[in-house]
C-alpha cells in the first residue's frame, strides 16, 4: 500500500528502519481512530446544528418530532463506524487474520449503532403519535414496543451471523427450529402484542379511560398500557396490573363512551308494599292537588277511581322529566321511564329508569341519592308504604 510505505519512510527518518516497520501498523491505527473521532465531531458539531435549522424552518412537525436530538446523536455515532468500517480493514489488507477480525469488530459496531439509530427513530415516532393521538397512542404503545424488540431481535441475529459467518438466513432457520421453546418464553409478549392490537383495532380501550373488570378486581382509571400490562389505578388509590389478553378473553366494563356521550344511566328499584296500594278518595285527590303532587289544571273529578300507584307512577316519571340534570330525550336510547316489576314476596318494584348529565362518580352517586330522597319522602303522601323486612324492633313491638 503505498500510504504505507510513506508512513514507515516518515518514520524511518525517526526511528530508524526496524522500529518504523513495526510502528507502520499502529500509527494507521491511530491515523484512522483520529479520521473517526474528526468525523463524529465534524457532524456533532457541524452537520447536526444545520440539519436541526433546517427541520425548525419547515412547515411540517413530524421532522420536528423524528429528527430529535436524540435521533441525530445515534446518526453521529453511526458515522465514525463507517469512517472505521471503510479505511480500518485496509491497514490490514496484508494480513488476512488482523483483516477478519476488524472487519467482524466494525461490522458489529455498525449492526448496533443503526439497531439505536433505528429504536431511537421508533422512540420519537410514537412521542410524535402521542403528542397528536393521546387517547389512541396509549393502545398503541405495545405495537411500537414490539417493533423495537423485532429491531433488537434482528440486530441480534445479524450480530451472530457476522460472529460465526453464517448467512443470517441460516441463524434465523436455527432459530425458527427452536421456535417452540421460544414461544414459551416468549408467550406473554406475544400475547400481549396480539391483544393490544386487537385493543387498538376495535378501539376498546384508551389511557384515561374508567374501565370494570371483576374477575381482576379492577375498578379505576387506565394509567398505562404497554406491551405485557395495562395499569389500573383503582378508586382507592391501590394500582393493580392485568395482562392484556386476560381484557380479550375476559369482558371488562368500560365506562369512558357515557362520559362522551354525557349522559349516564340510572336503574334503580323501591318495593312498594302491596297492602298499600289502593284507590284514592275525592279528599286524598284534593290534598295531593293542593300540594302540587297533582298537575294544578287537573280537574279532581277526573281523578275519580284513580289507584294511588299509578298517580305515584306518572308524577315521579313527570317530575324526573322536568328536572334540570334528567337527559329527558337523545337518540334512541336515552329516555325516562318510570315502571311496575314482577311482583316479588318483598312487594312490588317501582324501578326509574332515567339517564343523567352526572357522570362523574361523586356527582353521579349525591345526585342518585336526592332523586331517591325525594320518592322515599313522597310515596307516604300517596297512601302508599315501603316494603321493609321486619326489624328486631318490629318484632319486639307485636307483644305490646
Amino acid at each position: 500500500m503505498i500510504l504505507e510505505r510513506e508512513i514507515e519512510e516518515w518514520l524511518s527518518g525517526w526511528f530508524g528502519d526496524g522500529t518504523a516497520a513495526v510502528l507502520v501498523v499502529p500509527t494507521l491505527i491511530i491515523m484512522v481512530g483520529l479520521a473517526a473521532v474528526l468525523s463524529y465531531f465534524v457532524f456533532h458539531r457541524l452537520c447536526i446544528p444545520i440539519i436541526t435549522r433546517i427541520v425548525k424552518r419547515t412547515r411540517t412537525e413530524w421532522d420536528d418530532d423524528i429528527l430529535t436530538p436524540e435521533v441525530l446523536r445515534a446518526i453521529s455515532q453511526l458515522v465514525p463506524a463507517l469512517i472505521v468500517a471503510w479505511l480500518l480493514p485496509k491497514v490490514f489488507e496484508d494480513s488476512k487474520t488482523y483483516s477478519r477480525l476488524i472487519v467482524k469488530l466494525t461490522d458489529l459496531y455498525i449492526v448496533v449503532a443503526i439497531v439505536h439509530m433505528v429504536n431511537a427513530a421508533i422512540r420519537a415516532l410514537f412521542d410524535g403519535f402521542a403528542k397528536r393521538y393521546t387517547a389512541r397512542a396509549a393502545t398503541l404503545k405495545g405495537i411500537f414496543q414490539m417493533t423495537r424488540l423485532v429491531v433488537i431481535g434482528g440486530g441480534v441475529i445479524f450480530c451472530v451471523s457476522i460472529l460465526f459467518g453464517k448467512s443470517p438466513v441460516t441463524v434465523f432457520t436455527a432459530i425458527g427450529a427452536s421456535a417452540a421453546v421460544l414461544m414459551l418464553v416468549f408467550k406473554d409478549t406475544i400475547l400481549g402484542l396480539v391483544a393490544g392490537i386487537q385493543l387498538s383495532a376495535n378501539n376498546m380501550l384508551r389511557k384515561g379511560d374508567w374501565i370494570v373488570c371483576q374477575r381482576a378486581g379492577a375498578n379505576g382509571e387506565v394509567l398505562d398500557i404497554s406491551l405485557t400490562t395495562v395499569k389500573i389505578r383503582n378508586w382507592d388509590n391501590s394500582v393493580i396490573t392485568i395482562p392484556p389478553y386476560n381484557l380479550i378473553s375476559d369482558s371488562f366494563q368500560n365506562y369512558e363512551p357515557m362520559r362522551i356521550i354525557g349522559g349516564r344511566r340510572v336503574a334503580r328499584s323501591v318495593c312498594i308494599d302491596v297492602n298499600s296500594v289502593r284507590f284514592l278518595s275525592p279528599d286524598e285527590l284534593a290534598r295531593l292537588k293542593e300540594a302540587s303532587l297533582i298537575p294544578a289544571d287537573t280537574d279532581v273529578a277526573t281523578l275519580e277511581n284513580s289507584i294511588n300507584l299509578g298517580l305515584f307512577r306518572r308524577h315521579i316519571a313527570e317530575w324526573l322529566k322536568n328536572h334540570a340534570d334528567v337527559i329527558t330525550r337523545k337518540g334512541h336510547t336515552m329516555f325516562v321511564m318510570v315502571r311496575e316489576l314482577q311482583s316479588t314476596p318483598e312487594g312490588i318494584p317501582l324501578e326509574l329508569y332515567f339517564f343523567t348529565t352526572k357522570t362523574e362518580w361523586l356527582a353521579y352517586e349525591d345526585f342518585q341519592s336526592d332523586i331517591f330522597d325525594y320518592v322515599y319522602a313522597t310515596v307516604p303522601r300517596f297512601g302508599l308504604r315501603i316494603y321493609q323486612a321486619p326489624s328486631a324492633c318490629d318484632i319486639r313491638s307485636i307483644g305490646r
